[in-house]
This record gives C-alpha cells, structure tokens and sequence, in this order.
C-alpha cells in the first residue's frame, strides 16, 4: 500500500493515523476531516468547555510537533462525498479526488436533532462549533434552561448548566434517564444527583413540539405541559455519519458493519469509533474510539482480520461534582450488590460507592460513583476474569 487515507479528523481517526505510523506504514498518509479543525478532545465539551475552565487549547489532541512528526496531509474542512472501492478513490464534496490503497472510516456521527429546532436558542452539542455557541449564549445572563434527553451529554450539559447558575428543567421521555445503560436499580440511584444539583427532572413524558415565533419561548410535552425555556439543549443522542457511503457496496445499518476486528466486508477498508457497528455493536464511547484502532490498522496492513478487538467495554461521566464510572457488560436480571460505600434515601452518600452487578455467581459489571480507586481494581478483575472466559471458549 502506497497511500492510506483516515476519512475523519476525530479522536478515532488521529489514533489510526498514530498507529498506522506506529506499525510502520511509511507513505503517504491523507487525513480527511468535515470540521476546520484538528482533532479534538469531545468530551470536555460538556463540562469544562462549556462552564469556562478549559479553552480550546487544552482540547487539542496532538501539538504541533506531533502533528509534523506523523507526515500527513490534511484535508480540514472538506466533507467527504463518496468512496469509490472499485477504483479506489475517495470523492470530496469540492470536487477534488484522492486516490487511495486502504481506507480508515472515522467519520463519528452527528447529533440528532428535533423538528424546529432552528429557532433561535435551541443547541445540540456535539462539536467544538456547538459548544461555541452554547457557551456564548449562557453567558448573556441567567437563563431557562430545558435540556431534552437525560443520557449522558444531556446530565452533563444540565450539571454544567446549573454550575453557571442557570435555572435548569431535564426531560427525560423514558420512566429514568440511564437505564440501558446502568439498569433500572442504578439509573434511579443517578438520577438522585439531578435533584441533589438544583435541577428539575421530568420523565415519562416526550417532547411535542417547540415554541415561538424567532427565538424559542418553550417546550411542549406530550402531557400537555408547556415548560418555559430561554435556552433548549437538544440531547437525543447520535447518527453516524454513514450517508457518505451510499452506493459504496459498504454494508451498512445504524453504522458500517464490521467484524470482530474492525473490518469491513473489504479487506481494505476498516472503520473504527462511532461510526463502526464492531462485531454486532456499536459504541459511542472514548475508550473504543482509542482502542479499536491499533487492531483496525494492524488488519488493514495485513490485508486480512488477524486479531480482534477484546477491549473490556468501559465509560465514564462527571455530573453534579460526581464522577460515575461503569465497566463490563451488564444484563437484564442481574442482580445489584454494594459492594463499597452506601446510598442515603436512594442517592449516592458522601464517599460514594461501588457496586457489583452478578449472575450465577459471577460478577458481570461494575459501578461507580466517586470511588475512582477501589472501581479500577474491580475493572481490572473484570478484564482478567474475561480473559480467562475467553481463553477457555477458545
């Protein structure tokens, strides 16, 4: 292979161009990117970004040295508009073409949004752009915040919102915000920390519609509610950005359908981060946008899947001055355990706690609330017992 491309300037691509450096492929290296700008850290966004203690330096991923030592070109700004597998040619919606030997798909995905939401005021929050404009916007004074969705982009948009000292409502269209993700027992210990933040939390109920003529005035919910709002955040989750790839022979579905090692039904072409559907699942997560990659190149150098991604899934958030952290691969029916700590009237007590999720007797998935030390040693414990599971299969 002559020429590599990463289609996607993201956290997942900048870790495939690292690693295609890194294995050894020493040509010409093209790194294709929608946004104007370099790779940058997302999930500060929420947090730090948006209440002012970080600037956009601190989000940068590589530093200039870096940058240089890689060898690449960059294509910042410029959306990729096709893939021609047959003849190897990536198509760019300025017209230009690069003609490439191998392909590394990082294109993430995109923030889903609502009917009407291009009033004036309503913000999804997905790129250092959004999050400009968020941040500006609440700086104009106190504010009527509604975030709408209560997973993790909108508990930590809503905490960060009710830092700078808005007045913030979280509507949430499920019975508890977090609950394929943490199960019903745990989602209602987190959904605690709403309360705990100042933050109103209504749920069980969906979203009808905007209101206002230029600027959005409120929320319409399905119950027949209209909730005040100077500002909404739309946190309904993500697409990915698989449009592109449309008549490309790619198979897709919510995602590019890889196998267990990141590729595609080309030998090459792999895909990796948010737009990667690995081995039946997709993860929107930061641990495998940095893990999958070394597996992906290390496949696509060789032309054909030789190892596999066996990364423990992991992920954290910060909300209300609580870090919440989960690791493994809980189920419907395990049961719950705390192991560490303990909840007072069914939210997290000072100190936090750890708990275990089992079945048959075997721990299946760990959380998490301020307890960063005692989850690590449970993470790790996780991960060897997979290891053992896995080598026992095999």
């Amino acid at each position: 292979m002559r020429t590599l491309t990463v289609v996607g300037a993201s956290l997942a691509g900048l870790y495939a161009a690292r690693e295609l450096r890194a294995q050894g492929f020493d040509g010409r290296l093209v790194i294709v990117g929608d946004e104007p700008h370099r790779p940058y850290d997302r999930p500060p966004l929420s947090k730090d970004f948006l209440t002012g203690r970080a600037d956009e330096a601190r989000l940068l991923l590589a530093d200039d040295e870096e940058t240089t030592e890689l060898d690449a070109e960059w294509l910042l700004g410029t959306r990729a508009r096709g893939l021609d597998v047959r003849g190897r040619t990536l198509l760019l919606d300025d017209g230009r073409t690069v003609s490439t030997d191998g392909v590394v798909i990082a294109t993430g995905a995109s923030a889903r949004r609502l009917p009407g939401d291009s009033l004036g005021g309503v913000h999804t929050l997905r790129t250092l752009d959004d999050a400009r404009a968020l941040r500006d916007e609440l700086a104009d004074g106190p504010r009527q915040v509604v975030v709408i969705g209560g997973g993790f982009i909108g508990a930590e948009t809503a905490s960060s919102c009710a830092a700078l000292g808005h007045t913030v409502t979280v509507v949430e269209s499920a019975p508890l915000p977090l609950v394929p993700q943490l199960g019903a027992e745990m989602a209602s210990v987190c959904a605690a920390l709403h309360q705990r933040g100042g933050v109103d939390l209504v749920t069980g109920t969906g979203v009808t519609g905007l209101c206002g003529p230029v600027s959005v005035t409120g929320v319409e919910l399905t119950d027949g509610r209209t909730l005040p709002a100077d500002v909404v955040i739309v946190g309904i989750g993500a697409t990915p950005n698989t449009g592109w790839l449309a008549g490309s022979t790619l198979a897709l579905h919510d995602g590019v359908l890889c196998d267990d090692g990141c590729v595609t039904a080309l030998p090459q072409v792999v895909a990796v981060g948010d737009v990667a559907r690995v081995g039946g699942t997709r993860a929107e997560h930061w641990t495998s946008a940095t893990e999958q990659p070394r597996v992906a190149v290390a496949n696509l150098l060789a032309g054909r899947t030789l190892d596999t991604v066996r990364s423990l899934p992991y992920f954290w958030s910060d909300q209300y001055g609580a870090r919440i952290q989960f690791a493994g691969r809980r189920q419907d029916g395990d049961t719950v355990r705390i192991a560490e700590g303990e909840l007072a009237d069914g939210a997290p007590a000072d100190g936090g706690f750890v708990a275990l999720y089992e079945r048959d007797g075997r721990t299946t998935a760990v959380l998490s609330v301020d307890r960063p030390r005692p989850f690590m040693r449970a993470r790790r414990e996780l991960a060897r017992e997979e290891g053992r599971v896995r080598s026992a299969a095999s």
